[in-house]
């Protein structure tokens, strides 16, 4: 990669840094609003559904949009959206004024993922694309670092101050990708034919990108689950305050970034996507059971950090896998990658909040389950393999 393109991934990867440090803020104070508003587990999970059902909607068309129209202005939309969601959230002081920010939340992820996706794909070639990606992860990851523990602080003056300051950074990654980044030239393989039939649903049942947005939409089904309700299930049940809730996440942070910065594009050519998919399933299934049966404050914290660096490294590797076979589709299939997503993301939350309202370890029994079928799904997944080593040389 010569200069100028690292120069423009780098600008890429902070704005998106930025932005997930806006997402990372407000994760430890979310059971502090929730307990201010009186909302169970259900609603938490309507809320986090609801923002997945907006961005499903809005996905296929978001990453159309990214090819027709350019990643650089979906993106700059897509961050000023996720500003206004913020702002409007720190000053929400009902449940439905938190629906509408959540609303707005998800059309922003579905403005964003895509076009940072092709972007990606445009200014790398095969060879170097994984590890692209897997900085990509890494910054979102890392603004989940350092999120939660700014996070934490800035609550110990007003819950509501973490939103606010993730406005602000929202539209301030968006001036800055608007006055820094450039839009890409497009490689031949990512240029969409003028009478490309990507626009329709056809192209995702393929059976190359079936499975891949199948496994997809099963991890996402399964770790929404976990992850919409940690928080609260760590205060409901452990009595967290958001200062350790936010030491939790940023642990689990950094321990996902370093295994994405230094393992994964190590793993992704030693073993393969398809093959470190599976093994991630598996090894996020058993960890996630062994959530429910710890009890002490540092076996909590070990076995959360092992939890994260299983899931982070599941939808890179699934991401690497949809960009090297999407060949003109970039901008689709990875709008097609946020929709299956959004799936997953809908149902999950809704059965785990659901569940959590019952018995606080439920939604994790439930995401055991889930995750071991996509282990399943992942072990059959040998002839899609081939498929996509021919394709990819």
């Amino acid at each position: 990669m010569d200069k100028k393109k690292k120069v423009t991934l780098s600008i890429l990867l902070a704005n998106l840094f930025l932005a997930f440090l806006g997402i990372g803020l407000v994760v430890p104070v979310l059971p502090t609003i929730m307990n201010e508003l009186s909302i169970n587990g259900a609603v938490v999970g309507y809320m986090v559904a609801v923002f997945a059902f907006v961005q499903l909607i809005s996905s296929p068309i978001a990453g159309r949009w990214a090819d027709r129209y350019g990643r650089k202005r979906m993106i700059v939309i897509g961050l000023v959206i996720f500003g206004l969601s913020e702002f409007l959230f720190g000053i929400g002081k009902t449940v439905e004024v938190l629906f509408l920010s959540r609303m707005f939340g998800g059309l922003s992820s579905a403005f964003i993922m895509p076009a940072v996706t092709a972007f990606i794909a445009d200014i790398t070639t095969a060879h170097e694309r994984p590890k692209a990606l897997g900085y990509m992860s890494a910054a979102i990851n890392t603004g989940f670092i350092i999120g939660p523990g700014l996070g934490g602080f800035l609550a110990e003056f007003s819950a509501r101050l973490p939103f606010y300051v993730a406005g602000f950074l929202g539209v301030f990654a968006a001036i800055l990708s608007f006055i820094l980044l450039k839009e890409p030239e497009r490689l031949e393989e990512t240029k969409v034919p003028e009478h490309s039939q990507s626009t329709t649903w056809k192209v995702a049942f393929k059976p190359i990108y079936f499975i891949p947005l199948l496994l997809i939409f099963i991890s996402s089904f399964g770790l929404s689950a976990f992850e919409s309700l940690f928080s609260l299930f760590i205060d409901h049940k452990f009595g967290f305050s958001p200062k350790d809730i936010a030491i939790i996440i940023m642990g689990g942070g950094i321990i996902g970034a370093v295994g994405q910065v230094f393992l994964f594009d190590y793993l992704t050519k030693k073993i393969g996507e398809i093959r470190l998919i599976r093994w991630c399933f598996l090894f996020s299934s058993i960890v996630v059971f062994v959530m429910t049966i710890v009890n002490h404050y540092f076996s909590i914290l070990l076995v959360t950090f092992i939890v994260f660096a299983g899931f982070d490294l599941i939808r890179p590797a699934v991401t690497t896998y949809l960009s090297k076979v999407a060949g003109n589709d970039q901008g689709f299939i990875g709008g097609m990658n946020s929709t299956f997503t959004s799936f997953g993301n809908i149902f999950g939350p809704i059965v785990g909040g659901m569940l959590f309202d019952i018995n606080l370890n439920f939604p994790y029994y439930f995401s055991t389950i889930v995750l071991i079928i996509g282990t399943a799904m992942a072990m059959y997944w040998k002839e899609a393999s081939a498929v996509a080593n021919k394709n990819s040389q």
